[in-house]
């Protein structure tokens, strides 16, 4: 699968070389190999949502968007009614509530029952996405906007592995070529470029002021605040002691700074959004009756969700949350709960920003 047109950004997603490899695997497993583009749905769906949303102020996750729009939609589709099958098998570290159904864990026997496997996903139970064995490199939080469509007919083969055991699996099968390729780090289509320079090749630059939150003080200059992340350091020129991201007014153009990474004006204690993606159903019961429900909390992807019952406990009604949600980087969130030690998510927003620069709204597709 093709998302981006290597030839605009002079090969700095190296998809033809994806490709290669992929194809390599295949022979090896003699099993058929497809390959299809989605170059224009990516650019449209995706990519053009983003440049918006940096436009608006706010910091958009192009993984989730991807994930929503193109792999568990398009490409799904394309595999589901295209080619006829089953089911969709990503290589991704999470795993559903689908794996402890009985059909799904039968023993094998000769002859083996017929249709046990597609059987799976007639199961009309509600299909809930959970955490892999791998909690370090759990995925879950890009999976977070998929439909139960999608997810009911997905395979996760490394749902109960490891990745330096998927690495010894594939030392083992000899795919050396494929452990010699450096992991997937950051947005791809911008490589190794410094994100800075890369969106304003597609966003005219708007220079303004960093301002000290403290005292009014004009520290420095900037390209344009849809460079900037809340909580990212800012790099001002002539200062000596660190400075981070802590506001930004898009109709002046001003970034506020504040020294150290535990500024006050770094917390938050209220975040709104106007809508919410449930997986599993939409919206909980829990949610309908009590016009309040608690869950878990989380603002990065490697990040454990916060336990029941602890300090940073999540409560929300439908358009207002509450917790004590600081620090750098403090902009994607994913809700959930924990059952029988199970973490499972049931929805997702994106931000955590002041009240005033909300207005109710989140992101286009929190």
């Amino acid at each position: 699968m093709k998302n981006w047109d290597s030839l605009d950004e002079n090969g700095v997603c190296s998809s033809e070389k994806d490709c290669e490899d992929a194809y390599k695997v295949c022979q090896n497993l003699d099993i058929p190999f497809h390959q299809v583009s989605y170059v224009k749905e990516y650019w449209h769906e995706v990519f053009t949502n983003l440049l918006k949303e940096y436009e608006k102020g706010r910091t958009p996750n192009p993984d989730i968007l991807c994930n929503k729009h193109i792999k568990f939609n398009h490409f799904y589709n394309y595999a589901i009614n295209g080619l006829g099958a089953d089911a969709m098998a990503t290589g991704h570290y999470a795993r559903t509530s689908q794996e402890d159904e009985d059909v799904f864990q039968q023993s094998h026997v000769a002859p083996p029952p017929k249709h046990v496997f597609r059987d799976r996903f007639e199961i009309r139970n509600p299909v809930r996405l959970y955490q892999g064995a791998d909690r370090f490199k759990d995925q879950t939080f890009f999976l977070s906007q998929i439909s139960q469509d999608a997810l009911r007919r997905t395979v996760f083969p490394l749902s109960g592995l490891t990745k330096d055991y998927v690495k010894k699996i594939a030392a083992e099968a000899g795919f050396q070529h494929v452990l010699k390729k450096k992991e997937s780090m950051g947005i791809c289509f911008i490589g190794e470029r410094k994100f800075e320079d890369f969106i304003l090749e597609y966003l005219e630059p708007k220079p303004g002021n960093f301002v000290s939150i403290e005292d009014g003080k004009i520290m420095g200059e900037h390209q344009g605040w849809f460079t900037l992340t809340l909580g990212q350091r800012a790099r001002i020129g002539g200062q000596r002691d660190a400075w981070f991201v802590v506001d930004k007014d898009i109709t002046t153009g001003e970034v506020f700074v504040g020294p150290t990474t535990n500024h006050p004006a770094l917390f938050r204690d209220t975040v709104r959004t106007d809508r919410f993606h449930w997986i599993t159903e939409d919206p909980p019961t829990e949610l309908i009756q009590t016009k309040m429900m608690e869950c878990h909390f989380r603002f990065i992807h490697q990040m454990p969700l916060i336990p029941q019952g602890g300090a940073k406990l999540v409560k929300f009604a439908y358009r207002a949350l509450a917790s004590p949600c600081g620090g750098p980087g403090c902009l994607q969130a994913d809700f959930g709960h924990q059952l029988n030690g199970v973490s499972w998510l049931t929805g997702y927003a994106g931000g955590c920003y002041k009240e005033h620069d909300l207005a109710g709204h989140v992101s286009e597709d929190a």
